[in-house]
């Protein structure tokens, strides 16, 4: 059953006021909602402590930070915090005087700096930014959906200020421009939030310039940049979007999106980074940015499978670090009802990415990714025992760092191949010399190439039952040095290897690798050498790095289970 127009109701007075939810609640809702307030509140506490209450400093009303630098967007985001102390009964700041101070002065100094375009800078990388300023409408905007939901002559002052501000921002927004491919649907999200406060068909006009580029949503679910960050991100863009403006039709690239996460999922709650272009490729991160649309679309969808997902983040990342959704919750007041009934979630598959050239195998508690175009081609999580990055890199020329030029699945086996040239250079023909010498002027693409050398690394995965085959097949030109690196997450106890320092490790019998009660075991041994930060390999992985090491012709068997 699909729920739009329950969903699409904004939360009732009471809901912000003491938390009485008027639908019917699952079970620990109130809990919830208490535990996120009072959070809420520490947050809150730490924001009065730290604005600039000097009246003759040149920030008087900004919030320094640990460089005393005052961020523009910071009285942004702390609005929404304040607004919700301030309206919600449960919170010991409930209209609080000395918090419509500050949220009134935290307001004029964002005024402040909104140039006369309606852009706000990022003051660490980005200035007259539009997109910045779209992220800093979102946290005004629903501060100020939510005030309005009571009556109070102290916050007259914040809702005039905050008026001006979006007004001004949607001007700048509706012929500002953007960086990446997710600054569009956040432009978006922004103008349809002002759209809903002030309506002005300006806004449905830039929003419809944005959408008519279409939808940047691969076939395997993936939005173009990949990352665990923004991908959530843009789910809620579209949700907001979908929501405000009655467009259903994007709900469906998050329900795609949604899908795919769900075999993202490592054994132990965490969730696949590798494949991200930004800054989160290869960090730790859990599914607690995703939680916010699991839980609307199971309800919007009557989904079991999302509904198990938001209850899996709940149980597995814990209510402590899903506070941030609170604004969420007292905007829509539909989204604490009853989770619709729950699947058991996927955790025994084999799954191909083709457009993310991943491959996702999991077989209860363990899981691997193989990854094509990746420096990290191989990771393998066992409970808590985690092998994070399997790397391979070979002294050939200063590049023979291995990344697979295409990811073949065939039959069971999953092929990486990377082939690589190493040539030297003749003389230039006369008539092709420099007059000068400027080398130059000389390039190297003019002249005949000799003594061309030639490494080609084929690598073979197979699986079965929950225990890998590596099979390494490097030739080519003989005696190359190379050097596999197995990384392991810090803080496990390995065994079968010798110490090198500097968290180098070289294997010298068959190893083991501990976290808890979670084992990994690796083996055979090819320790050939200790050489491992080989000239034109990456610098080592953070982490506990094993290696095995030989030369060119390099056949080899690496078995991880």
């Amino acid at each position: 059953m699909r729920r739009r127009k329950f969903l699409h109701s904004f939360v009732c007075t009471p809901v912000v006021t003491s938390l009485l939810i008027n639908c019917k609640d699952d079970q620990h809702a109130q809990e919830k909602l208490q535990l996120f307030i009072k959070q809420n509140d520490e947050a809150v506490e730490r924001i009065l402590s730290r604005q600039q209450s000097h009246t003759d400093h040149p920030f008087y009303g900004g919030f320094p930070d640990q460089y005393d630098i005052y961020h523009h967007s910071s009285p942004a985001g702390y609005a929404k915090s304040l607004v919700i102390s301030y309206i919600s009964k449960a919170s010991i700041y409930f209209k609080s005087e000395r918090v419509a101070v500050v949220l009134s002065l935290a307001m004029d100094y964002l005024l402040s700096v909104q140039n006369q375009q309606g852009n706000i800078d990022l003051l660490t990388t980005n200035f007259n930014s539009p997109p910045d300023t779209a992220f800093a409408v979102e946290p005004v905007s629903v501060a100020l959906t939510l005030n309005r939901k009571i009556a109070s002559d102290l916050l007259v002052g914040f809702q005039r200020k905050a008026k001006q501000f979006l007004l001004k921002a949607g001007d700048g927004l509706t012929i500002g421009g953007i960086h990446t491919p997710n600054h569009r649907w956040v432009v978006c999200r922004a103008l349809a939030r002002i759209n809903f406060l002030f309506p002005n068909s300006k806004y449905i006009a830039r929003i419809d310039q944005w959408l008519a580029e279409g939808i940047d949503i691969d076939p395997d679910g993936q939005y173009t940049e990949k990352s665990i960050h923004y991908s959530p991100l843009v789910d809620d863009c579209f949700i907001t979007i979908a929501r405000l403006l009655d467009r259903p039709q994007l709900y469906d690239p998050v329900r795609k999106n949604l899908d795919m996460i769900k075999y993202f999922v490592h054994a132990n709650g965490e969730v696949v980074t590798e494949v991200s272009t930004r800054q989160d490729q290869y960090k730790r991160e859990d599914l607690s940015r995703f939680y916010f649309a699991y839980r609307y679309m199971a309800q919007l969808d009557d989904d079991e499978q999302f509904s198990g997902m938001a209850t899996f983040i709940e149980e597995n990342v814990g209510l402590e670090k899903l506070s941030f959704t609170l604004s969420h919750f007292l905007e829509l007041s539909s989204l604490s009802a009853v989770l619709p009934r729950q699947y058991e979630l996927p955790t025994n598959y084999e799954k191909n990415f083709s457009h993310s050239k991943l491959v996702r195998i999991r077989r209860g508690n363990l899981d691997a990714s193989i990854l094509g175009e990746n420096y990290s081609f191989f990771t393998f999580f066992k409970g808590e025992a985690a092998l994070q990055a399997v790397r391979l890199a070979s002294a050939f020329f200063g590049k023979g760092q291995f990344v697979s030029e295409e990811l073949v699945v065939d039959n069971g086996k999953y092929i990486l191949t990377q082939e690589l040239e190493g040539p030297y250079y003749q003389p230039h023909l006369p008539e092709n010399i420099a007059p000068d010498g400027d080398w130059n002027k000389m390039p190297r693409s003019g002249r005949v190439q000799s003594e061309v050398q030639r490494l080609r690394s084929v690598i073979t995965i197979t699986e079965q039952g929950g225990a890998f085959k590596i099979h390494f097949d490097i030739a080519g030109t003989p005696r190359v040095p190379l050097a596999i690196e197995l990384n392991f997450r810090e803080g496990g106890k390995l065994t079968g290897v010798k110490d090198l320092g500097e968290g180098s490790y070289l294997l010298t019998s068959p190893g083991t690798y501990t976290m808890g009660k979670d084992t990994i075991h690796f083996s055979p041994v090819a320790a050939s050498h200790s050489w491992t930060q080989l000239r034109g390999a990456l610098p080592k992985l953070k982490g506990m790095g094993v290696y095995l090491t030989g030369y060119t012709p390099f056949e080899f068997d690496l078995s991880i289970s």
